[in-house]
């Protein structure tokens, strides 16, 4: 496609002319999806679930194994209420993610660029580019143990494989969006099914598991340890190129760009973001609680590896195929992550800096700025030390999670570039709440961590 085959982006007041981006975000797929015409809500919701599904792969990456297996098997069902408290961050500010990309017609990194400048683009992309490359390391690692558990393969050649099997699952993209979807969803149905079958050979206490689900422990927040974790587990959940990826895979939906048909696709397009994230919020739980019931439970204070916790699975359980199922839904997820990572990257780098080049050209670059310093880490580590590299690049992720959601608040908020959509009052200051204690949390990390402690 080129930019003839579109009708230039809407001129907004809030935002400063930008002649050179006349093409919308992810152009390939951009409004490709046919809504139902049917007066029937739930036929018209039908055509909209889908989007909210591909963000929600990373909030259940081979990351958020890693911090929910050590915060687990190390602090017991404690940090529950972490887990529970990022997914509502996770629904709100995805929720102004993809009313930005409804209401403007433009992803958050277009909007960043328009509203900043070339050289504040040119941090944040960096930034942005920092957090992907964390976040696609968590997932090609965790498929590379997983091809390593299954099938014996080195981690190193795993690595390899990982990173150019996604490139072919791509290749489905080319058939219609809507296959990615139908994949990214099967893959979701596996981790649920394995994890499902993990809950119930794992026998949990239900009366901790709810307690600590709902009701924070001070100790989160005056153990240092347990601060470390739960700041990773808050950067695994609110990842901050989903928040770039959904303002603009929401758009690949053909509904009526009028100020009636922008609020039924931003009412429908929430309704499939809560939806996903909840199912998000079971198997980010699941984990954890299968780790405290089955490590914690057993006197494994110290199982952070996904391999010792595969070893240790299938033993402890008494059951035969327990760590297999483990496995498969770890290959499942790093699968599911890696394909929207790669699209992550392909929005982040034309929203911010405009290189044009061939949709299958900015895919390889995009995988391969995400890729090389994984293959150089792993080649430098080896299998040792893998758990922790998974937790640090979490830890990564939390700090520069604020660099995505101040901009995302603050456009949200602005009248002059939502018009009409404009963030609520009540929903504006929630929002800010949100934002200064996420930064307020990574600030703490930053001084426990100077210290020493």
């Amino acid at each position: 496609m080129s930019p003839e085959d579109f009708a230039p982006l809407p001129v907004l007041p809030g935002l400063a002319p930008d002649p050179e981006h006349l093409v919308p975000s992810l152009p390939e797929v951009h409004a490709s999806v046919g809504i139902s015409q049917s007066p029937v809500t739930w036929r018209r919701l039908l055509g909209f679930l889908g989007p909210g599904f591909l963000i929600s792969v990373g909030y259940m990456d081979p990351g958020n194994w890693a911090t929910d297996i050590a915060g687990g098997s190390r602090f017991g069902y404690t940090l529950l209420f972490v887990i529970m408290a990022s997914n509502l961050m996770a629904i709100l500010l995805q929720s102004l993610s993809l009313k930005l990309g409804v209401a403007t017609e433009r992803d958050l990194a277009q909007v960043c660029h328009q509203s900043y400048g070339p050289r504040a683009s040119f941090v944040l992309w960096v930034g942005a580019e920092i957090a992907i490359a964390a976040c696609d390391m968590a997932e090609v690692i965790g498929s590379a143990i997983a091809l390593n558990l299954l099938f014996h393969i080195p981690l190193f050649y795993g690595v390899l494989i990982t990173g150019l099997d996604v490139l072919l699952i791509l290749l489905m993209q080319r058939w219609g969006f809507r296959y990615v979807e139908a994949l990214v969803i099967t893959l979701i149905g596996t981790i649920i099914a394995m994890f499902g079958v993990q809950l119930f050979l794992s026998r949990p206490e239900f009366g901790p598991v709810l307690r600590n689900l709902f009701i924070p422990s001070a100790s989160i927040v005056t153990n240092p340890d347990m601060l470390y974790i739960a700041i990773g587990i808050l950067g695994a959940t609110v990842m901050p190129h989903n928040l770039y990826l959904h303002s603009s895979i929401v758009q690949s939906r053909r509904y009526k760009r009028t100020p009636e048909g922008k609020r039924e696709a931003i009412f429908m397009s929430n309704i499939d973001s809560a939806l996903a994230l909840t199912v998000a919020l079971f198997v980010n739980a699941a984990i954890l609680i299968v780790a405290a019931a089955v490590f914690h439970r057993s006197g494994h204070y110290e199982v952070a590896a996904i391999e010792d916790a595969y070893k240790l699975l299938s033993p402890l359980l008494g059951a035969a195929g327990a760590s297999t199922l483990f496995a498969v839904a770890l290959l499942a997820s790093g699968q599911n992550s890696s394909i929207t990572g790669t699209l992550a990257g392909q929005v982040v780098m034309e929203g911010f800096i405009h290189i044009k080049l061939s949709p299958w050209l900015r895919r390889i670059i995009t995988r391969s700025l995400a890729i090389i310093p994984t293959i150089i880490v792993v080649a430098i580590t080896g299998e040792q030390g893998t758990e922790k590299l998974l937790i640090f690049s979490q830890v990564i992720l939390s700090l520069q999670l604020s660099f995505a959601v101040v901009p995302l608040v603050m456009f949200t908020g602005s009248r002059k570039i939502m018009g009409e959509f404009v963030n609520a009052r009540w929903l504006q200051v929630l929002a800010w709440l949100t934002a200064v204690l996420i930064a307020g949390l990574n600030v703490w990390l930053l001084i426990e961590t100077a210290m020493g402690r």
